[in-house]
């Protein structure tokens, strides 16, 4: 695959191998030790859970380069550009870049088949291999234990908040998800735990390797972003991650700094003329009760409309409860790009069973996008959730309509 494009790399890297989400470290480990990948030369922090390592890696990534830090971070999913998912100094790399490590690791893997979310991961890391790098931040994708992230020790670890979610491959309860997640765990190594309520499992595990563990409660995550649209122990626990590595940052600071460094999609607001267009990645029922306390917390002068869409494997019903006196009306979406999205159809009969009001059904989100817009007056609110996927398409339309104007 020498002299491809990016785009035709990943278009070749999504039919390579015959599965999208395989676990288990074998064939990634065995492709990474070729490479000379599993010991970094700099201090890696991982972080694991279901909802918020985003969040919780840009902001500390933010932290880190505000102390004059070079900083290489991993993240998935990317929302418009895959070069998102590997920056250097909170920058995406370039194209170039990224092929030249795809070149790599296919000359490098032999008869060894890696997954789409392999590939990435040890390109990131070959990336990484850049001498002038400070610290490695690598976001966990599914799980923890047997995702391809898990590959390299950490030396500091951070555990965000545990809910249901991807229960096929990690278990239907909070204690089995959280043995998973607790998979990037090593002895005796920094934890922090960002689950305010961490299931008894997660803590079992922590006391038997003997981790020195920060257990963040409500107390302790206020200090540092009362109000702000990122959760405040997402915040404080990157907090607690940079002073683990070493580096002080004035918790005076912390706020403007985690505002700088929030990633897009999360609790996102962008104004459209004089309607509000509120975009969050929202897509299992924790993190959509967090969206409803956001609106509760937040309320508006006008209408309140939902944009919805979500992948046919998660928790539709129990996405919709926390918000079924949310919205005024409801557009909702097929995902036509996406294998696994759940058909509109199919949502607006789950809605229309809850009772809720006004439902308009759409072949794609952008169709849903411009038929909410068409009613929509100054002082409403629109409100994008579901799934990435949900929110990468609304902002695309963003970017081509500001683009044109």
């Amino acid at each position: 695959m020498t002299g491809n494009s990016l785009p035709e790399w990943l278009e070749k890297l999504q039919a390579l191998h015959p599965r999208e989400i395989e676990l288990g470290l074998d064939r990634v480990a065995e492709v990474a030790g070729r490479l000379d990948l599993l010991h970094p030369h700099c201090p890696v922090v991982t972080v694991a859970g279901t909802n918020g390592k985003g969040s919780t890696i840009c902001v500390l990534d933010g932290l880190l380069r505000s102390g004059g830090h070079r900083t290489g971070r991993y993240t998935s999913p990317h929302l418009l550009r895959y070069n998102e998912r590997i920056c250097i100094d909170g920058e995406p790399v370039a194209d170039a870049v990224i092929v030249s490590a795809f070149e790599q690791i296919e000359a490098h893997r032999g008869a060894v088949s890696l997954t789409y979310f392999e590939f990435s991961l040890l390109a990131a890391l070959l990336v990484f291999r850049d001498p002038a790098l400070d610290y490695i931040l690598l976001e966990v994708g599914l799980g923890g234990r047997l995702d391809a992230v898990n590959i390299v020790d950490p030396n500091v670890a951070i555990v965000t908040a545990i809910d249901l979610d991807h229960q096929d491959w990690l278990g239907d309860t909070r204690d089995l998800i959280a043995v998973e997640k607790a998979g990037i765990l090593r002895p005796g190594i920094p934890v922090i735990c960002a689950d305010l309520d961490p299931p008894t499992r997660l803590r079992e595990e922590i006391q038997r390797q003997q981790c020195d563990c920060l257990y963040l409660d409500v107390t302790e995550a206020e200090r540092f972003a009362p109000g702000h649209r990122l959760r405040p122990e997402n915040v404080a626990a990157a907090w607690h991650a940079a002073c683990r590595l070493g580096v002080e940052v004035p918790m005076s600071t912390v706020p403007q700094i985690a505002a700088n460094s929030a990633p897009p999609g999360r609790l996102q607001s962008v104004a459209v003329g004089p309607v509000e267009v509120l975009m969050d990645v929202a897509h299992n029922p924790q993190a959509v009760g967090n969206l409803e306390t956001y609106l509760r917390e937040n309320p508006v002068t006008g209408r309140q409309i939902a944009l919805f869409a979500a992948l046919s494997d998660k928790d539709i019903h129990g996405m919709i409860q926390p918000c079924l006196e949310a919205f005024d009306a409801w557009f909702v979406a097929g995902l036509p790009k996406v294998e696994r999205s759940c058909e509109p159809q199919q949502l607006a009969i789950t809605l229309g069973q809850q009772g809720l009001p006004m439902i308009s059904s759409s072949k794609n989100p952008r169709q849903a996008y411009r038929r909410a817009m068409s009613i929509l007056q100054a002082g409403d609110r629109l409100v994008v959730f579901g799934s990435f996927y949900t929110v990468a398409e609304i902002q695309a339309v963003l970017v081509k309509d500001r683009s044109s104007t």
